[in-house]
């Protein structure tokens, strides 16, 4: 839209240096403090070592979370679209205080939980995914976004929302989330309704509800060996259905 100024001018066009411009554009830097590597045994005896993902790893994850996209059924289309916006909104620098961690054995990319600090009180759990079945997962890498929110982050709120039916069965209803009034409140995952747990409510009920469905606990510290055969990612052959 063009307007013409109030007053004489000198210059009619201005430029600007990118540079001056990417400070309005992205989020000031983050002072959380780094996930602490964790390890835990699984079903079959294998041994998941959980951490941070790394920038580096970003474009080969989202080679794999393209593949979901075509998944058309349980809603995998739009859960990968939403996960492959938000590693790519982190990678560019357009999430204020995003975490996400990886699930890994042996190298292999198994698991991923990502969410955020919305601010210094609540933390928005955005998704968990797990790449290989029947092995809890799914269970373990929600309980590491979790902890890290309330224990590490000092959150008092944790706020989520579900996109898929079994999804909201196993977390909404099997930890008993109760839901903000709506549509006074949303979740910024397309305006849904916020499904919420206090730091009360997780050590009273729902760390332990986790912990029952992991069959055991996140140990720490990771061996120096066990940290070295999961520095490198290596992606899943194909997404488990």
């Amino acid at each position: 839209m063009l307007r013409e100024p109030p007053e004489k001018v000198s210059q009619e066009k201005i430029t600007f240096d990118v540079r001056e411009l990417e400070p309005l554009l992205s989020p000031p830097p983050s002072t959380m403090p780094p996930y602490v590597p964790s390890c835990v045994k699984l079903k079959d005896g294998s041994e998941m070592v959980i951490r941070e993902a790394k920038r580096e790893e970003v474009p080969k994850m989202l080679e794999f979370i393209k593949k979901m996209i075509d998944v058309d059924h349980d809603f995998y289309d739009i859960v990968g679209v939403r996960v492959y916006a938000e590693i790519l909104g982190w990678y560019r620098n357009r999430l204020k205080d995003p975490y996400q961690l990886l699930g890994l054995i042996d190298g292999e990319w198994v698991g991923f939980a990502n969410g955020r600090m919305w601010n210094d009180n609540i933390s928005i759990s955005l998704h968990s995914l797990a790449m290989k079945r029947g092995l809890r997962i799914g269970a373990i890498m929600y309980y590491a976004k979790a902890e890290y929110a309330f224990e590490v982050l000092d959150q008092k709120e944790w706020w989520a929302t579900y996109e898929s039916y079994n999804g909201f069965k196993r977390w909404g209803i099997g930890m008993a989330q109760p839901s903000l009034p709506w549509p006074e409140y949303q979740h910024e995952l397309g305006g849904s309704r916020v499904f919420y747990m206090t730091r009360k409510y997780w050590d009273t009920v729902v760390k332990k509800y986790l912990l029952d469905l992991i069959g055991g606990t996140l140990k720490r510290p990771v061996s120096a060996k066990l940290l070295k055969a999961n520095e490198k990612m290596t992606l899943p052959k194909e997404v488990e259905v």
